[in-house]
């Protein structure tokens, strides 16, 4: 899949992020990542930080962090 969302159950930034996709009809995977911050080390991996909500646009080669910056590049790219 094109485009990947690392995020964590229960994390409101991530539902929001998550919301924005499936109104805008965007297919995507969702990457569960664990509670524990210090074992998030596929988000590090993919996005040099622990924190989530994490896009990944594989089509585009973008990788981008914080909820209000994915908001904006959905709503601007992909929407």
């Amino acid at each position: 899949m094109a485009i990947r969302l690392y995020a964590l159950d229960g994390c409101p930034w991530c539902e929001k992020v998550s919301d924005a996709l499936d109104e805008a009809g965007i297919e995507y995977e969702t990457e569960w990542v664990d509670a524990l911050h210090s074992d998030r080390d596929a988000v590090k991996r993919v996005s040099g930080q622990r924190g989530v909500p994490v896009l990944i646009d594989e089509e585009r080669g973008v990788t981008m962090a914080e909820s209000a910056n994915i908001l904006e590049y959905v709503d601007r790219t992909l929407a």
